[in-house]
């Protein structure tokens, strides 16, 4: 049988049995058609046939209308990484319910949460900050800065790169697809995510001074848990100084990878680093903070950069953050990430024992660090050798610390990595439909078995058919 009509129909299969098991997520999915285009209002919880609709959640648990409780590996992508019902964060979420919301106006609680932010990423580059609604909006604003300062129009951007719904940048985009986006109408420059030679080969062919900014995550997050390499970063942080450009670090996700963001782990400072939800304890929010002379040109006295939002100082996030940073603190960082890097050990063993890594790559190393897609071929990167390329494996995990990511490639890499998100939703594990598993500080050892177990099964299931796929 050949690989495309195996994973088809075991696709297929895999989509009757869910559907005859959540019939009444078919019906809510239905049922909200009426209302919404697609029955979705947010593009990254579509999955085939239908996505699951939740009834509840407590701690590192979610249960479905349909009455199954699943365990939860996906951690809302990051933003809840407290789990869902954290008794100090909903103490806190009551305490600012009772003292009223919605002021129009400033309040002590913004004041000490910006203090407890800028002390905790000061080595980041952080020592003035400002709050928004999301993580888009910090990166926008942050995009909108470096214009107005440097004066300039080019925004150098990566390939895979995810910085919120309107600065997107699949594959596809990178190598001159016509499929319409909805990014915002900067003038953007393209360039390979961790490869410096080509990077370089591509700032050659920009106007001279015409560089404003320069955006990347140092761990990519929808990418696939993709992290860039030191050598790659303080090569960007050069690259900025030397053209006077802003380097723009969106740690929305990353950050949570190191005490004080990631970037601060790899000894390198962004002039302009935006921070996500989960800093403002899983709430609404969003934030950029930089250098000091950056941010002080957002002083409404001094009159220069204009930054309104109505719910950039809400008095749920700022309290819910306060607790939030304390919550997790460097110790639980720490535990989270080592929670991480062993489960991805485990999976890597797993892929191993059960031959779906090449040979070079086995006796190479057990730790794949990066995938690079750009003009070349899908391509491994050893971490001890960033310059030598292997062959992908058909089945691999991308990773740092506590953000995780099971992956596939070929023709059918789409295929397979649908079979294995039903895989674990029939084993009442909660993941994201592109293999995303950024553990919550909720998720025990025993849920981390379940779910190496469950890959071992499913590569048992159907290694025969990954390593010969056509």
């Amino acid at each position: 049988m050949a690989a495309t009509t195996y994973v088809e129909n075991a696709l297929r299969g895999a989509h009757e049995e869910y559907s005859k098991r959540n019939s009444r997520s078919l019906k809510a999915h239905r049922d909200a058609h009426s209302h919404l285009p697609g029955g979705n209002t947010r593009t990254v919880l579509h999955m085939e046939p239908f996505p699951l609709t939740w009834a509840s959640a407590t701690s590192g648990t979610l249960t479905s209308v349909d009455g199954d409780t699943y365990i939860d590996l996906l951690g809302e992508f990051s933003a809840g990484i407290f789990g869902h019902s954290e008794p100090r964060i909903a103490e806190a979420v009551q305490v600012a319910l009772s003292k009223g919301w919605n002021y129009g106006g400033n309040s002590q609680t913004e004041k000490e949460f910006a203090q407890k932010v800028c002390e905790r990423f000061t080595p980041s580059g952080i020592e003035l900050v400002r709050f928004t609604n999301s993580g888009t909006e910090a990166n926008t604003t942050a995009l909108g800065a470096a214009l107005a300062i440097t004066k300039r129009r080019k925004i150098l951007v990566f390939s895979g790169g995810y910085h919120g719904s309107t600065l997107v940048f699949p594959m596809a985009l990178m190598q001159g697809s016509t499929a319409p986006t909805m990014n915002l109408p900067h003038d953007f420059a393209y360039a390979p995510y961790n490869n410096i030679p080509e990077t370089s080969a591509i700032l050659k062919y920009l106007p001279q001074d015409s560089l404003a900014a320069i955006l990347v995550e140092p761990v990519q997050g929808s990418g696939g848990c993709r992290p860039a390499t030191k050598e790659f970063l303080h090569f960007l942080r050069d690259i900025a100084d030397k053209a006077g450009a802003l380097l723009i670090f969106d740690e929305v996700m990353c950050s949570r990878l190191g005490y004080s963001g990631y970037s601060a782990t790899q000894g390198v400072r962004g002039d302009i680093v935006t921070l996500g939800k989960y800093v403002g304890g899983g709430m609404t929010f969003g934030a950029f903070g930089g250098r000091r002379h950056i941010m002080e040109l957002f002083d409404p006295s001094k009159n220069q950069l204009f930054h309104p939002g109505t719910y950039n100082n809400n008095v749920l996030s700022m309290h819910a953050g306060i607790v939030g940073l304390d919550i997790y603190k460097a110790g639980e960082v720490d535990r989270l990430n080592k929670l991480g890097e062993d489960l991805k050990t485990k999976i890597q063993q797993i892929l191993i024992d059960e031959g779906l890594y090449p040979d070079t790559v086995k006796n190479a190393s057990s730790t794949l660090i990066e995938i690079d897609s750009f003009q070349r071929g899908v391509t491994v990167q050893l971490e001890e050798d960033p310059t030598t390329q292997l062959d992908l494996p058909p089945m691999f995990i991308t990773a740092r610390g506590s953000m995780l990511n099971v992956r596939f490639s070929g023709p059918d890499a789409a295929k397979w990595q649908g079979l294995y998100h039903h895989h674990m939703l029939a084993r009442n594990i909660h993941i994201a439909v592109r293999g995303y598993t950024p553990l919550t500080l909720r998720a025990e050892e025993a849920h981390v078995n379940d779910y190496t177990n469950a890959i071992q099964e499913f590569v048992r299931t159907h290694k025969h058919q990954l390593i010969y796929k056509s």
